[in-house]
């Protein structure tokens, strides 16, 4: 029982990661599809145009996004360490 708590903690940790990452990553992934549109459309192909916008994108983005990040944290590190262990006992008994 033990081992199949372990990796569903571990399952939920890895999810809640993913949920955490994806508005900053879609963001930084939508902006780097219209850069590069623009620089093919352009023909500009400099590092510096692409790796700007995105880094001020995907900022604005963390910052948007940064008060639900930390309550969806909250809710798991509540539920993390709030509820004891099936099968733990305590000191009583």
């Amino acid at each position: 029982m033990e081992m199949d708590m372990t990796i569903d903690g571990a399952r939920q940790a890895m999810i809640i990661t993913m949920y955490i990452a994806a508005p900053v990553l879609i963001v930084g992934m939508v902006s780097g599809l219209i850069i590069g549109l623009l620089q093919a459309l352009t023909q500009i192909q400099d590092q510096t145009i692409s790796f700007v916008p995105k880094f001020v994108a995907m900022i604005v983005a963390l910052g948007f996004s940064l008060p639900w990040v930390l309550g969806v944290l909250m809710d798991y590190a509540r539920a993390l360490f709030g509820e004891p262990p099936a099968g733990a006992g305590g000191l009583g008994g």
